[in-house]
């Protein structure tokens, strides 16, 4: 099978391995689509991704083969990589570890990821797609899930006004989970015209440029003097948490659901006297993996908005995507066909 293996130094090589036979327990799927997170780039850029493996978590495809006692799926079903309970004694130590951290645990190397043709999975793992949903949008449950949880963990009351600073693909799914739960105004902030046209047309009450015009200031403005009840930051620049912070209502809450990899200077005084509460939102799990499948299902969620004809590309082009995302750019999603 193709896969694009990580060599280190920020280089992908596309190599040919053996097809993985499934074992006890287990499933073999067939890639179809593999979409690039955010994290797979920052894995790129830091270069901590193991040498020699094959990251890649959001995909869809169908399962291609079947190992002994398996029950749960069959052979034909199209599924995603995620979305199903562990069993007893299974648990990730990102939600049971004591002293997790992500930065020296989240890169591990291992099994096979999603940038290959084949992605063997314990049988329990994948949940099968709905008719109604394309491979395309099916690849981008896993990053609606990180959205999903992100709401979900927020203090978000019906008929809330909210902020959401930065709208690559994280950003757009959030605004729309926060529709769903209920926002009544949503506000974006994000300076990419491609970024922020796409937010306005999913919903967005307002989108903010904040490179032409003060971010904090016109939140406020919009909001009657007041600021948004949640702001979530969905950006993790050196500055997008101090706004957000800055931006907050008295009593409200501010959600970083990017995953920022250098420090980020916040000063406290500026906004410890509005009391506002502050939440992490990371990854997702199984329940709000089911959630964002039923929410693309539905059509209450959108992923054909942060997609174009250039978001789609072959998996020799997997460097060249990899190192153009590493820079600021309007790119929406990017998925590989497989």
């Amino acid at each position: 099978m193709r896969a694009a293996v990580y060599q280190g130094a920020q280089r992908f090589e596309i190599q040919d391995l053996p097809t993985p036979e499934p074992g006890p327990g287990q499933v073999l799927v067939k890639v179809n689509r593999s979409a690039i997170c955010g994290t797979d780039v920052h894995a790129f850029m830091y270069d901590i991704a193991p040498a020699g493996s094959v990251i890649g978590h959001e995909i869809a495809g169908v399962v291609a083969q079947v190992g002994p006692e398996v029950t749960r799926l069959s052979e034909g079903q199209r599924v995603v990589a995620g979305g199903g309970d562990p069993p007893p004694g299974v648990s990730s130590p990102m939600r049971t570890g004591p002293r997790y951290s992500y930065r020296t645990m989240g890169f591990t190397g291992g099994a096979t990821g999603g940038y290959a043709e084949y992605q063997l999975l314990p049988e329990w793992r994948p949940t099968v797609i709905p008719d109604n949903v394309p491979d395309e949008v099916a690849a981008l449950t896993e990053p609606c899930s990180v959205a999903v949880r992100a709401v979900r963990r927020s203090a978000i009351r019906l008929g809330d006004t909210v902020a959401v600073l930065g709208a690559g693909p994280i950003g757009m799914l959030v605004v729309q989970a926060a529709m769903a739960a209920g926002a009544t105004r949503v506000l974006v902030s994000e300076p990419a015209p491609a970024r922020a046209a796409a937010a306005m047309d999913l919903g967005a009450d307002a989108v903010i440029n904040p490179v032409e015009e003060d971010a904090v200031a016109r939140l406020v403005e919009l909001t009657d003097g007041h600021g948004p009840e949640v702001v979530f930051d969905c950006a993790g620049l050196q500055d997008t948490l101090q706004q957000a912070f800055d931006a907050t209502r008295r009593n409200g809450q501010v959600v970083l659901v990017a995953v920022p990899w250098e420090p980020l200077p916040v000063d406290p005084v500026d906004w410890m006297g509005r009391e506002v509460d502050f939440r992490v939102s990371f990854a997702s799990d199984p329940e709000d993996w089911r959630i964002a499948l039923d929410l693309l299902s539905s059509g209450r969620i959108s992923a054909e908005a942060l997609m174009s004809e250039a978001s789609f590309i072959d998996l020799e082009e997997i460097q060249e995507a990899f190192e153009g995302l590493m820079r600021p750019s309007s790119q929406l999603q990017v998925v590989i066909n497989l």
